[in-house]
């Protein structure tokens, strides 16, 4: 009789606890978020009983294990994409701040996996147009530089065509 007495407290108790925060939240999208909450957590109190009765062992922890995490690949693949892009113009709008335009940057890597590793980068220097006051200028070297500033890769990960 201990038992039932405690999951009829148990159900009493959050019905109170729901009722005091939704006289207490004021009117909105919050609200309407917390009572579905509540409402949730009083169904899981009602039906805990359940498994006992049917002789099953079942714990709430069960639910929320950490092996039932699954990692959608498609958001790993847009998010490093996304980052690449972001690096690729970042160096093209230094090199560009520098007086350097019509720089290519292709960045190498693998957008699969949760740590994107670079691999190397492509640098197409076939359109670049310089101002006339860097004329003599390692091109190569200030590109490289450009790069390394924002990823960090090995100079030799750096491929000029």
């Amino acid at each position: 009789m201990n038992s039932i007495s405690s999951w009829v407290m148990a159900v009493a108790g959050i019905c109170v606890l729901g009722v005091l925060v939704e006289l207490v939240l004021p009117n909105g999208q919050t609200k309407k978020y917390i009572k579905g909450i509540f409402a949730f957590i009083v169904v899981l109190v009602i039906i805990s009983p359940l498994p006992s009765i049917l002789n099953k062992e079942f714990s709430i922890d069960d639910i929320f294990e950490e092996d039932a995490i699954i990692i959608q690949e498609d958001f790993i693949y847009q998010v490093n994409k996304n980052r690449l892009e972001t690096l690729e113009n970042m160096v093209v709008t230094d090199l560009e701040e520098q007086g350097i335009k019509g720089v290519s940057i292709i960045i190498n890597a693998n957008i699969f996996t949760n740590q994107m590793k670079i691999d190397t980068v492509f640098v197409d220097l076939s359109h670049v147009v310089i101002n006339e006051n860097m004329e003599h200028i390692d091109i190569n070297e200030l590109v490289a530089n450009s790069i390394l500033k924002y990823i960090s890769i090995n100079k030799s990960q750096i491929v000029f065509n």
